[in-house]
């Protein structure tokens, strides 16, 4: 008998369980939602550079090398 009542102190009960299962649930919708946004906010920054650099290349396709010049004997 005593063995039982020692067994049965550490059941859990039904809606200690349900609320255990909640918090867990609850702790991993938040890291899912803070992973979402730190996503959306890596890919505007991912887009933002990419214009940059596109832009860039286009300012390095009007630049023409002047070491092609006979000064320095290239041919």
């Amino acid at each position: 008998m005593k063995t039982l009542a020692y067994i049965s102190h550490f059941l859990v009960s039904t809606t200690q369980l349900t609320v255990i299962l909640i918090l867990t649930a609850a702790v991993f919708i938040f890291f899912i939602v803070v992973a979402i946004l730190k996503m959306y906010k890596l890919k505007a920054e991912n887009k933002r550079l990419t214009e940059m650099e596109s832009f860039k290349s286009s300012v390095d396709e009007s630049y023409k090398d002047f070491t092609e010049g006979h000064l320095y004997d290239n041919k």
